[in-house]
């Protein structure tokens, strides 16, 4: 269920993707030929980046294509691999990402609380719905994780996989 979770939350993610590329594509046009750009271009390409990575960042982790440097990693064998992902995932990933989801979601009931707009533009988008999308997709990688974590233990406690 939670890599159906992350393969929806990815095929969401690629379509801001496009969005982006879209946006892009009609402030350039607006300001380069026409003289005439836009005031909200800039805040919704900023939103729909960041979209495309927090959406996308449990199918990434699902499918193991998080970019990591693995001059020895690749030549371990699953065994150690998946003791390497264990123990990195307990004292590395779990506590960051703990603490980032908590956080994001103390920004995102302050946000819808307080009304909050972002300031980076003269436009001031409302700032809740994005804050809200950070916890959730951080909320996404972290089950994710979590799947990711069981099943690596099994393998290490069991010799072969859970799936």
């Amino acid at each position: 269920m939670i890599d159906r979770l992350s393969a929806a939350s990815g095929a969401v993610g690629k379509w801001f993707a496009v969005l982006l590329v879209l946006i892009g594509t009609f402030e350039t046009i607006s300001r380069h030929f026409f003289n005439a750009p836009t005031i909200w271009a800039y805040d919704s390409m900023c939103m729909a980046g960041g979209a495309i990575y927090l959406l996308g960042a449990s199918y990434t982790y699902m499918k193991d294509s998080h970019t990591r440097v693995d001059l020895l990693y690749s030549r371990c064998s699953d065994r150690t691999k998946a003791l390497i992902d264990v123990i990195g995932a307990a004292v590395f990933l779990f506590p960051l990402m703990i603490i980032m989801f908590e956080m994001s979601v103390t920004w995102a009931i302050r946000a819808w609380r307080i009304n909050e707009v972002m300031f980076n533009s003269f436009w001031y988008p409302p700032a809740a719905p994005y804050r809200t999308l950070f916890a959730i997709g951080l909320f996404l990688l972290l089950l994710q994780a979590a799947a990711k974590f069981a099943r690596d233990l099994y393998f290490l406690v069991r010799n072969e996989t859970l799936d």
